[in-house]
Formats: C-alpha cells, structure tokens, sequence
C-alpha cells in the first residue's frame, strides 16, 4: 500500500513508536530516515506537517513533530449511503471513499442485504477505521469521513441534512443518469457554499420496490451509472467522482 502522509492519532505524538507498528518499518526501511532526517505527517482529522526521527532504540523510534498553522481543508459535502455488503466490498469502499473525498459513509441494513454482514471482524474489532486511515493516507490527507453500520435504511435517510440533494443509483427504474442529472442543477454563485449531496447505493441484489418508495417519498432522485451493471465498490467510485467534478473538485 502506498503511503504519502504517516497519520497519527493526538495520543500518539507523545510516545515512542515500537518497532512492531507497521509505520515504524515505513520510516526506516520504505522511507529509508535516519536521525534526523523529516517525514510528512499528519494528526487525524488535525493539520499536516513534518516529523523527525530523533532517535532510534532497540525497542522503538523517538519522533518530534512541527504542525503546519493553516487547519486542514472540510471535507467534500458528499455522504454515501451504501446498502450493507459483504465485509471485503465494505472495505473497498471505506478506502477508495476516504482516498476520494467525502463527509460520510453509511452503511445501512437493506430489504435485499445479509444481515449477518453486520457481524463481520470488520466492524467488532475496529477494523474499519485502518481501512479510512490508510484512504486518507494514500491522498495525502488527514480528514476521514464519519461512518456508521447499525442503522437501517430508513433510519439512515431519517438523519440527512434538509438541504441535501438526494440520489439513488438505480439499474432499472431511474429515468437519467446521474452525470445528465447533475449537470442540469442549477449553477451556483462563488459565494454560495455547496449543497450537499447524498448518493444511496444499493447491497448487491439492488434495491426493493418499498425501498424505491422510500427515495421517491423522501425527495430522493434515481439516476444510473449507463447500461453496465458495475460492482459496488465500483460504482461508489464512479458516484463520488462524478460527485466531485459537479462540485468542481476534480
């Protein structure tokens, strides 16, 4: 995997980093650092800056730190709204997201999901927080999106921003596709923050008709990805790209 910014929790910065952290072995032997030489680092969800090795003992790496004044740039206002799947496709999407650029990620109990996919390691263990720490790394950034599991669908569009502009991408009832969707909203002055915007993918067997109900009655849009019928982790990437293009970040 690669690393362009070595992330660390505030808690962190304080303490010897053992030999036995994986980034210990990406300063000495990836980055190839010696005493004194500096590294790009990063606090979570803080600023960027640089660390340096002051020393080096048996049994861990001595690091300082100097943080940039300037606070990390918000998050894209982009939530995803994924329909609960298995936990390899989760953490696709949890590092591809992060590595992307969005606020939120939800993944959310579906008519057609495997509920014993809310069982996984992935989420007892805290295994899914690795999988946005290393997105955020990749892209040189230190914001990660919030993230949650429990919720059912319902309960996940119940909890959205008013103001959202709200989509489904759907293979078989959606009239447009979203590009054609997001280039007929209307432009927005310099001045104007963006609204934010909700893209709701399906579990891998897609979406219910009550579930459609629900987007239609919530004010949800449908839209599609064209005649393809995609993965999900691809489609979340293809969603949140074209996202971002509309909010010119691309």
């Amino acid at each position: 995997m690669l690393v362009n910014i070595i992330l660390f929790t505030a808690d962190e910065i304080s303490a010897p980093l053992p030999h036995s952290d994986p980034r210990a072995a990406h300063i000495l032997d990836v980055l190839r650092r010696r005493v004194g030489d500096t590294f790009d680092a990063g606090l979570i969800d803080g600023p960027r800056g640089k660390g340096t090795l002051v020393a080096v003992t048996p049994g861990a790496l001595a690091l300082a730190f100097a943080w940039d004044a300037a606070p990390p740039p918000p998050p894209p206002p982009i939530a995803l709204i994924v329909g609960l799947p298995r936990p390899q496709t989760a953490r696709k999407i949890l590092n591809e997201a992060t590595a992307l650029g969005v606020a939120e990620i939800h993944f959310a109990a579906t008519g057609r999901g495997e509920p014993s996919y809310a069982l996984s390691t992935l989420w007892s263990t805290g295994e899914w927080r690795r999988h946005l720490v290393a997105g955020a790394a990749q892209a040189f950034c230190t914001r990660i999106p919030r993230v949650t599991w429990t919720q059912t669908l319902p309960e996940a569009f119940a909890a959205l921003s008013a103001d959202a502009i709200r989509i489904a991408l759907d293979n078989y009832e959606a009239p447009q596709s979203l590009s054609r969707f997001l280039a007929s909203l209307p432009p927005r002055s310099a001045h104007e923050p963006p609204r934010p915007l909700v893209l709701a993918l399906g579990s891998e067997r897609g979406w219910t008709a009550a579930e459609r109900d629900l987007f239609r009655a919530s004010g949800c849009v449908l839209a599609h990805l064209g005649p393809r019928v995609l993965r999900t982790e691809t489609a979340a990437i293809a969603a949140v790209t074209l996202a971002r293009a509309h909010l010119g970040l691309m």
